[in-house]
């Protein structure tokens, strides 16, 4: 499945419409059965459809009823932070409801577009477009921030509705608020933001915060590996979650794992980076032999050609010539932490 947005008709009219925005959007065209040409998806019932497909597609536009595309959707709903986006327009092309997801998701966007497209009316509803003030969770969105708990954004979006600013506790400066400083203003201190009604910390280190306090965490920190043939996923998860817990890393900023090509075939690698929803990348001795790492092994040198592979594997991934964890070590494995620069 190429086009990653999935559009429903279910009248002929409706059915008119969803065929020029499959075009427009490059998305899949569902379409009922008895209307349904040759370059459609035909379907009978949009309550199996939608069972199959919620999940396959980033984002959904129904030609429908508000209340149809509700009552099938309702039961495949998680979370805004993965919902995909839902837009609904009427049969007649005169609105784009956003739905669901408006802002992580890009129901917002995505119904803005489809207004442009066919000449509808976009009807957004959450509360900081409608105020015209910047909602957190795009900020992060856009800034390649991972949010913590997603619940706390409402109380910071709150405060800003409010007409107040935000602190916020960015020690190395991931979050540009140059353009939004009406909103949101430094500190020096992560502790005031306790004493705040809420705030947000920016940072790959990981604080004790207020409850309303929200963490953003910046797409900074690489995770290299090294293991021996047959160790399985538990024991390397055993050596990770040490590392990171000792060194108060917050693990939401760790954005990639990597290892020696050597090991592309070791099932417990992969396992484990599968069970830490971490991309993993193999890089070859070449690659590896190039970086001067902190720790050096001759017994790694013997097996692999390369004088070590956790630090340069991190090193690697962050681009830097620097090791912000150094090489540690179980008895059959071994992990590093980079950070980008």
């Amino acid at each position: 499945m190429k086009n990653r947005t999935a559009i429903f008709a279910l009248t002929r009219k409706g059915t008119e419409i969803a065929h020029e925005l499959a075009v427009a959007l490059q998305a899949d065209c569902h379409a009922l059965d008895r209307y349904a040409t040759k370059y459609d998806i035909p379907f009978e019932s949009l309550k199996d459809t939608v069972a199959d497909k919620f999940s396959r597609y980033e984002a959904h536009v129904f030609i429908a009823a508000s209340g149809i595309a509700v009552r099938m959707i309702a039961p495949h709903l998680k979370s805004k932070d993965v919902d995909p986006a839902v837009v609904v327009v009427d049969q007649e092309g005169e609105f784009a409801v956003s739905l669901v997801s408006g802002h992580l998701g890009g129901a917002n966007e995505l119904a803005r577009l489809v207004g442009d497209k066919i000449g509808a009316v976009p009807v957004i509803t959450t509360a900081t477009d409608c105020a015209g003030v910047p909602s957190v969770d795009l900020i992060a969105r856009d800034q390649g921030l991972n949010i913590g708990d997603i619940g706390l954004i409402k109380h910071i979006n709150a405060v800003i509705l409010d007409g107040q600013k935000v602190p916020v506790y960015d020690p190395d400066g991931f979050l540009d608020i140059s353009a939004i400083s009406d909103y949101f203003y430094v500190v020096d201190d992560v502790d005031v933001l306790s004493e705040s009604r809420c705030g947000v910390v920016v940072d790959w280190r990981r604080h004790e915060v207020g409850e309303r306090v929200l963490t953003l965490y910046p797409q900074c920190l690489s995770l290299g590996v090294g293991c021996r043939r047959g160790v399985p996923a538990n024991e390397i998860l055993e050596l990770i979650f040490r590392v990171v817990g000792e060194s108060d890393l917050a693990p939401k900023s760790i954005f990639c794992m990597g290892s020696i090509d050597a090991k592309s075939d070791e099932e417990g690698l992969l396992e484990a980076a599968e069970i830490l929803g971490l991309e993993l990348k193999f890089f070859s001795a070449a690659e590896l032999d190039k970086i001067e790492v902190a720790n050096p092994s001759g017994m790694v040198m013997k097996h692999m050609g390369v004088n070590g592979v956790c630090e340069a594997a991190a090193m690697k991934l962050a681009d830097s010539t620097e090791i912000l964890i150094p090489k540690s070590k179980s008895a059959r494995v071994t992990a590093a932490v980079a950070r980008k620069i």
